[in-house]
């Protein structure tokens, strides 16, 4: 399989059979740094890396070239220049990002109707219907490739097979620049060799627990029994990764994604070690995760927090709620109490909070009393200075008190979703 940073990638030769193969999984070329490019192209073969450039900062995006130096997306700023000192730091311009994203996907659509967004980055699209307009997936799947790029002037790597899950697996094996067709006859030949690790939706620790008990490759998935999976990984996830070792995906295209989580988070300029501080910027978060939910018509019926310490260690806590709620001070009264619950065994680096298992709003059954009746008149004020001036202007009066009365290197950084 190819490495991220693009050295022994896998493709297929024109022509190439793919048959059943209708199900495709197009991943731009690391997408920010092309766009960059686009825009100055002197960058073009360099070393760069996308980040703020502050010492407080994480890593984005990276080049091939920077990443054949050893740097990744999500490591600190610090850490990238140190393994890659010529880098060129360049600073994201995410409107510019989605304004790129929006002509990659109207490119696909031009194709299909069936086309389900993963990321600004990457989608699925489902091309058994476009065998008369287009030719067959591998040949729609070229013509993808060169769309993209006469049209937009990007790169994007594409894998054709017959479930999402092994088109996913076979567009990271080609990247960067390329396309892998695995025909549905010859799935289960290009599964069993591949790092168990690789599998979609198999963390670095699963693949940990897995190979510390021999279980290294995805025919090794297969051969073990359901029941020695669960024993390791848990009920759930041991028949998820059994059936997709087994080239089982049932999954189709999702046109029309509903949100599974909003999520807000917030990187401090220097480490919190007051957990009043965290308290509040908890129902900061909280109003802005509300503000979000209340514009989509959702409901969260659960909220988690995540909390990264100085030392980059990241854990997350959650619990599900009684009855669903768009209510910003209640999604932060969980958050807090949740928080209470963490051992902050250091300085925080960075908090965020979650509302997750999310439903249309007004779904659950309606109480007698309105036990946040007060509360909803805050979040209203609230929703009509988002409408008027944006979800970034919203603050309570009490934050404005804090950041006055805060040193300057203590208040937070514009947060990140």
């Amino acid at each position: 399989m190819g490495r991220q940073d693009g050295s022994g990638r896998l493709y297929s030769p024109p022509g190439a059979d793919d048959s059943g193969a209708h199900i495709l999984h197009v991943d731009m070329d690391a997408f920010f740094v092309a766009v960059e490019v686009l825009d100055d192209p002197s960058l073009a073969g360099k070393p760069v890396v996308i980040a703020h450039n502050d010492a407080r900062s994480v890593v984005s995006s990276a080049s091939y070239e920077a990443r054949r130096y050893g740097v990744r997306s999500a490591m600190p700023l610090g850490m990238a220049l140190s393994r890659c000192p010529k880098a060129i730091v360049v600073p994201p311009t995410f409107e510019r990002y989605r304004e790129t994203s929006a002509q990659v996907m109207e490119v696909f659509r031009s194709i299909t109707p069936l086309v389900e967004p993963l990321s600004i980055d990457e989608a699925f699209l489902d091309v058994s219907g476009a065998r008369r307009l287009w030719g067959t997936p591998g040949q729609v799947a070229a013509l993808i490739r060169r769309r993209v790029e006469d049209e937009v002037g990007i790169t994007c790597s594409v894998g054709a097979a017959a479930t999402k899950h092994v088109a996913k697996m076979a567009s990271t094996a080609s990247k960067p620049n390329g396309l892998l067709i695995i025909p549905a006859a010859r799935t289960q030949e290009f599964l069993d060799p591949r790092p168990a690790g690789a599998m979609w939706g198999v963390g670095p620790k699963a693949a940990e627990a897995l190979t510390s008990r021999a279980i290294r490759t995805i025919r090794d998935v297969r051969e073990t029994p359901v029941a020695a999976l669960a024993r390791i990984l848990g009920t759930a996830q041991a028949q998820r990764i059994h059936d997709l070792a087994n080239g089982r995906d049932p999954r189709g295209i999702e046109t029309e994604r509903t949100e599974k989580s909003i999520s807000h988070e917030e990187t401090f300029r220097t480490d919190v070690t007051d957990p009043n501080v965290l308290r509040g910027e908890i129902l900061r978060l909280a109003d802005k995760v509300a503000v979000r939910l209340r514009a989509a018509d959702l409901e969260a019926s659960g909220v988690a927090i995540k909390v990264r310490f100085d030392d980059f260690q990241t854990l997350t806590r959650s619990q599900a709620l009684t009855d669903p709620t768009s209510v910003g001070q209640r999604i932060a009264q969980v958050a807090r109490d949740l928080l209470s619950a963490v051992d902050l065994r250091a300085p925080v680096r960075l908090i965020g909070v979650r509302a997750e298992r999310l439903v249309p709003a007004g779904s659950a059954a309606l109480a007698l009393w309105d036990d946040d009746g007060e509360w909803k008149q805050v979040d209203g004020a609230l929703d009509k200075l988002a409408q008027r001036f944006g979800t970034g202007s919203i603050t309570r009066a009490a934050f404005l008190t804090r950041d006055q009365h805060l040193p300057d290197a203590e208040r937070p950084a514009e947060d990140s979703d």
